[in-house]
């Protein structure tokens, strides 16, 4: 089995906290660290924000990769995103990666803080503009847009990457249209299954992007794919041999990268912290 482990921290504590979170993960080898790019989540608050939490980062790391998982346009919009995606990508000297989705319609979390409802179909066209609008940003040093949801004239972005062509997306994505998005303009693919049935799913996505990429002229095969785990029954961090199980299971569908949460006492995700650094341990070696 060749996962790489990733963690999934938390931006709900003061930052002396936070910086010796960072510092650990880095120490202990993990991938990539993320944060979820909201305002509230599930309700909880302050939530800090995440681009500022992965500039902090940036300063107190030197290898692992930092990214959001996952920026969604629900309250950001791509002129002053693109922004913070460059300057990230210079205070981490090119370590940024961008988890990007179509954004929840949760109201515990941040999916109706611009005060109205999107339809399915609504989110996914905004969702493709969004992620169209990023790249072009990032891809140019004067750039102008018109879309349905956003406008851009003469938004001097692009200049200054580390990372070129610009740092890599993560496309959050399940349905036939999504993954599209991915295989036309993803580096990555990030799957979070929620049914009763996630290796069902997740095989079946994988499915729609592997088709996705061979209409796109691309090789599936060089794209990773992370799953985030922590929302379903399965006994993801019961166990360093649960685990292992898990995780050999899920790389058997194709899966390259799995993300796991930072213990977090009194929550779902309240882990014995020993046992999540024995599968840090354990995978990462």
């Amino acid at each position: 089995m060749s996962i790489n482990l990733h963690a999934v921290l938390w931006p709900i504590h003061d930052w002396p906290t936070m910086r010796e979170q960072w510092r650990r993960a880095e120490e202990m080898g993990f991938a990539g660290g993320w944060v979820y790019d909201h305002l509230a989540w599930r309700g909880h608050t302050p939530w800090d924000d995440a681009y500022a939490s992965l500039t902090a980062a940036a300063t107190v790391t030197e290898r692992m990769r930092l990214g959001t998982l996952v920026t969604s346009p629900n309250f950001r919009t791509p002129v002053p995103t693109a922004s913070a995606i460059r300057t990230i990508d210079r205070f981490s000297r090119g370590r940024l990666t961008i988890g990007i989705g179509a954004g929840g319609d949760s109201p515990t979390s941040d999916g109706l803080v611009l005060g109205r409802e999107w339809t399915p179909k609504e989110r996914a066209d905004r969702f493709a503009e969004y992620v169209a609008h990023l790249d072009a940003l990032l891809g140019g040093t004067r750039v102008s847009l018109t879309g349905d949801h956003w406008t851009a004239a003469e938004a001097p972005v692009g200049a200054g990457l580390v990372q070129q062509p610009r740092p890599p997306f993560w496309i959050a994505a399940g349905g036939p249209r999504g993954v599209r998005l991915a295989a036309h303009y993803g580096q990555g693919w990030v799957a979070n299954p929620s049914s009763d049935d996630p290796l069902g799913e997740v095989r079946r996505q994988v499915g729609l992007l592997e088709d996705a990429c061979e209409n796109a002229g691309r090789d599936a095969a060089e794209m990773p794919r992370l799953l985030l785990t922590g929302f379903t029954e399965e006994p993801w961090l019961a166990s360093v041999d649960a685990f292992e199980e898990f995780a050999g299971t899920y790389a058997a569908l194709g899966i390259t990268d799995i993300a796991i949460h930072w213990p977090r006492p009194d929550s779902d995700w309240d882990t014995d912290p020993k046992v999540f650094e024995a599968i840090a341990t354990s995978v990462i070696g």
